[in-house]
């Protein structure tokens, strides 16, 4: 079986290097990014020639190399797709988004920005049906909206520029969208919290669009899990003093003490 099995593969063309590198680039454009051991099982290419790859797809402008790695050139530092991330601490994001839908009252405006995290408040908020209106730069979230029986509330998009990564809309238009309103309460997550509590992400429009929603919200919420004080964005949205109330799950005593020394009420979930 085993020698059936090498005479099949070795009758299939391999690609040359041209068409090879036109499909790697084809993959990052479909899901935001990719890694040198992918390449190496799917095109059965040693780690080397991966790289080959990946470097003159960058001379090219059509990648961005990272460790171990590729994504779409002019994303800041290491970012997942809104998909893979949709995969990711699901149990963590769904126990935030019950207390943090808990906080919503009827009547209430409320931005939900790009993260997965506030997604999971969204659809919860939907299913609460209440009467609220949510503004956002999120087009997952704008497909709730346009899917879901919800008769009383509302939804504002931001428009702008779309970024397929992230699913989500940045630049001028999106931050003149939010600063033309004003809203009771902000659910945003962000890529890490530093150990002085600066809030960080990994793209410098999308840290502008959060950065804008905190100041033009009542409330800015905070919802975090652990693994977020382990790691930081390229870009500072704002320091945690600008917060209200930041939720946790999971996260390390020395993360809660830097939310509340500047001054933020810290919830456990």
């Amino acid at each position: 079986m085993g020698k059936n099995t090498h005479k099949k593969s070795s009758r299939r063309r391999p690609l040359v290097p041209e068409e090879r590198r036109e499909r790697i680039a084809r993959l990052v454009e479909e899901s935001g990014s990719v890694k040198v051991a992918m390449l190496e099982e799917k095109f059965g290419i040693s780690p080397m020639t991966a790289r080959r790859d990946l470097l003159a797809l960058e001379r090219e402008g059509r990648v961005q190399r990272t460790h171990g790695g590729a994504i779409l050139p002019g994303f800041a530092g290491h970012e997942d797709s809104f998909q893979r991330r949709m995969g990711e601490n699901v149990m963590a994001k769904e126990r935030l988004a019950r207390v943090a839908a808990g906080l919503v009252e009827a009547g209430e405006a409320v931005f939900i920005d790009s993260s997965t995290t506030a997604y999971h408040v969204a659809r919860r908020l939907f299913d609460q049906s209440l009467r609220v209106t949510i503004l956002t730069n999120c087009v997952p979230v704008m497909e709730l909206f346009s899917t879901n029986r919800a008769p009383r509330m509302s939804l504002v998009g931001t428009g702008g520029s779309l970024r397929r990564l992230t699913l989500s809309f940045v630049g001028p238009h999106a931050v003149r969208t939010i600063n033309a309103h004003f809203a009771d309460k902000l659910f945003f997550s962000v890529k890490g919290v530093t150990p002085d509590g600066y809030l960080t992400d990994p793209d410098p429009l999308e840290a502008e669009v959060k950065r804008a929603m905190i100041e033009r919200s009542e409330e800015p919420i905070l919802l975090v899990d652990g693994s977020k004080f382990e790691r930081r964005g390229l870009s500072a949205i704002a320091h945690a003093s600008q917060l209200s109330r930041a939720l946790v799950v999971d996260a390390p005593e020395e993360g809660i003490r830097a939310l509340q020394e500047a001054g933020v009420e810290v919830q456990r979930v």
